[in-house]
């Protein structure tokens, strides 16, 4: 690893504060960017990060390692995108002012979409697609915690190769890809459970454990997937389980499911979705940029997505009333009564 190699994180929320504590654990140069509320929060208390397997690690953040001015990006030799989606567009612009020709840039963003947004603002950085396939929540003020399984993602390039050992030493694994358009669908058929997770109002492993939540999650993904297919967009093996037989397994009775899925139920038992988080904090959620994602793709092929339509459109509804909560059995009949009504109007 080279001696001095700096790590940029901007937009450091949960998945970013995540991410560098973890890098920083392992000595790494790091800088994040972030609001006012995390810089006063690591200001009064260590930043701490934990995961589901035991890991524990407590650094307390000088005022040079997080700040809000995006200044602080110069001179980056690796910036890592983790804002919501809704602020990329702001993330990119704030970029191209500062960034040096051909830094990598690696949207470890949900969605599919953001990539190409952060491109278009920087046409001269090397931007990348990643992904994070696991759950971070705060667990207290500084504290993050890892809940699900997983490990990073990034697309293929020789400009990652000198980041590669800092992620090995922090044990936070960057895996290199060249087929991150069928890994960033892949992931997006798991993070399809959100916006049901934040309707539901439980933690994932108790919502999990109602096979009528579940089933309406297989609704989501299969709808995604048979879009996928005309799409020719093949999924990847993300989980112990192919992507296509999930919502088969999703479906399965309690008994079966959890034999089948037992790895895939490896779930810190607080963990909830970050939709969940953001409806609880009365901020805008992602629902468009998941959910929204298999809409339009629909619409490139001249059809519809009730079930992920309707989901999006439910978000949005909660987003305005937050304490609206959804039984297992009236959300399952709800999205089927879409569907159901999706394939009336077709005949």
């Amino acid at each position: 690893m080279p001696d001095t190699y700096r790590i940029v994180i901007f937009g450091a929320g949960n998945v970013g504060c995540y991410i560098g504590g973890r890098l920083l654990s392992a000595g790494a140069d790091v800088t994040m960017i972030g609001r006012d509320r995390l810089k006063d929060t690591l200001a009064a208390n260590p930043l701490v990060v934990t995961d589901y397997h035991g890991f524990e690690s407590s650094t307390q953040v000088e005022g040079s390692q997080f700040t809000t001015d995006a200044n602080a990006a110069r001179d980056a030799d690796l910036v890592l995108v983790t804002t919501k989606s809704g602020g990329t567009e702001e993330a990119g612009k704030a970029l191209a002012r500062v960034l040096e020709k051909n830094t990598p840039v690696v949207s470890l963003q949900n969605g599919v979409s953001n990539p190409d947004i952060l491109r278009k603002h920087l046409p001269e950085a090397n931007v990348l697609a990643g992904t994070v396939p696991f759950n971070v929540i705060e667990r207290n003020p500084g504290h993050f915690h890892q809940g699900t399984e997983g490990h990073l993602m990034a697309e293929e390039s020789p400009a990652m190769d000198e980041a590669l050992g800092w992620f090995r030493r922090a044990g936070l694994p960057l895996e290199l890809r060249a087929d991150m358009t069928s890994v960033q669908w892949s992931k997006l058929l798991l993070n399809l459970n959100n916006p049901i997770n934040a309707l539901s109002g439980l933690p994932l492993q108790e919502e999990l454990a109602q096979r009528d939540y579940r089933r309406c999650l297989a609704l989501a993904q299969q709808e995604t997937l048979t879009l996928m297919e005309w799409a020719g967009i093949r999924p990847v093996k993300l989980t112990s389980i192919p992507m296509q037989l999930v919502p088969y397994i999703m479906k399965a009775p309690d008994w079966l499911f959890t034999r089948l899925a037992k790895r895939m139920l490896v779930i810190d038992p607080v963990a909830r979705s970050s939709m969940w988080n953001d409806i609880e904090a009365g901020r805008p959620t992602e629902v468009d940029w998941l959910n929204g994602e298999v809409v339009r793709l629909a619409t490139s092929l001249k059809t519809r997505a009730p079930v992920n339509q309707t989901l999006t459109h439910l978000i949005h509804q909660c987003e305005l009333e937050p304490n609206q909560k959804w039984p297992a059995s009236e959300l399952l009949n709800h999205l089927q009564g879409a569907l159901d009504d999706y394939h009336a109007g077709r005949r």
